[in-house]
């Protein structure tokens, strides 16, 4: 690898204009090589950030030199996209949700393992300070073995579910364009809550427990909307664990992100609020662990992961809080509960649509 990350980018919408590419130009180790996209703000991108060319061919900005790709695209064409730079030996930094369907999700893992190059997915609150430390005492196995969790998470969404993607970008406070609407609020490119927003909070969730699915039974409610707006599930995990996971598009705006993930085991509880901005884990024994939390820590942001890829490709660092596999299992949990709301809450296994890929 070159002495600065040579980096493409495929997607130049509103997240990846707001927040990615902003942390790329920033930091003297990337060379923003080139950008594909659409549109005609395009050659406006370029500019702005720096990058060499702009192309929308994504096949001609593969054949330049580079070191790793950012995949900020409609969630639909995550898949296919990734593939193609993980096969030419790329790293690879791919919106949340990396795919749709679990089998997809999996392959990418196969193939990561197989090129042996790094994949993040840019999940924020995995890279929190009081959230590593909760990771660490989990590990230590002040836990024991985990029986049951609660997953939940609201978030002031409706907007960018229900027909006003202008919203949110008022929210993030966002100088750029819009979220695109077709990739929010159609149900066949992945829009909705739950691929969304639970993406976030599941994903949290296993890489705190590593804990994977086995079956889930699911009802999701659109308020109105063309796509999920709540969700409701509970789950078994691999080994016998329960669990419930919930999600709600309709926090009031000015109200801060809630996730709430309880975590119970054989030695103790893990508790971690981010919207109380609170975290312990407490154990039977009477031994407390009580995790100081930064006032304002618990607000979203993605300002680490992006730093963190970089950091990962030059070898700066060796943690990844957000890999492929944590993204998988994250996938097929959605994929397995929308699977079952469509089918009236029947009973699924989260592994059917993985076998049958």
């Amino acid at each position: 690898m070159s002495a600065r990350v040579r980096l493409g980018a495929v997607g130049a919408g509103w997240w990846a204009t707001s927040n990615h590419f902003p942390i790329f130009a920033a930091r003297d180790d990337v060379d923003l090589v080139g950008v594909c996209g659409i549109g005609p703000e395009l050659e406006t991108v370029r500019e702005q950030f720096g990058f060499g060319m702009a192309t929308t061919d994504y096949d001609e900005l593969l054949d330049q030199e580079l070191d790793a790709m950012v995949v900020s695209t409609p969630h639909d064409l995550h898949h296919p996209q990734a593939v193609a730079a993980i096969e030419r030996g790329l790293h690879v930094l791919v919106e949340k949700p990396v795919t749709l369907r679990a089998a997809q999700g999996w392959d990418l893992a196969a193939r990561v393992r197989e090129h042996g190059v790094h994949f993040l997915a840019p999940y924020g609150w995995n890279y929190k300070p009081f959230i590593v430390e909760a990771k660490r005492l989990v590990e230590a196995g002040h836990l024991g073995e985990i029986q049951h969790v609660t997953c939940n998470m609201a978030s002031p969404t409706r907007g960018l579910f229900a027909g006003d993607t202008n919203h949110i970008r008022a929210l993030w406070d966002s100088e750029t364009s819009g979220p695109e609407p077709s990739t929010w609020q159609s149900p066949a490119r992945g829009g909705g809550y739950a691929h969304g927003q639970v993406t976030h909070s599941s994903a949290l969730l296993f890489w705190l427990s590593d804990l994977r699915a086995a079956s889930v039974m699911a009802k999701v409610s659109n308020g109105g909307a063309a796509v999920d707006l709540f969700n409701a599930a509970v789950i078994t995990f691999d080994g016998g664990a329960l669990g419930s996971l919930s999600g709600a598009a309709t926090v009031p705006d000015g109200d801060p992100y809630q996730v709430d993930i309880r975590i119970f085991g054989t030695e103790g509880v893990l508790m971690l609020d981010t919207e109380r901005e609170r975290a312990w884990v407490h154990r039977y024994d009477g031994t407390r662990f009580d995790i100081e939390v930064e006032p304002g820590a618990g607000a979203y942001e993605c300002i680490v992961p992006p730093n963190r890829f970089i950091d990962l490709v030059t070898g700066a660092s060796t943690e990844n809080n957000s890999d492929v596999e944590v993204a998988a299992r994250s996938v097929e949990l959605i994929d397995a509960m929308l699977r079952s709301a469509a089918a009236g809450g029947t009973d699924v296994n989260v592994h059917d649509e993985e076998q049958a890929a």
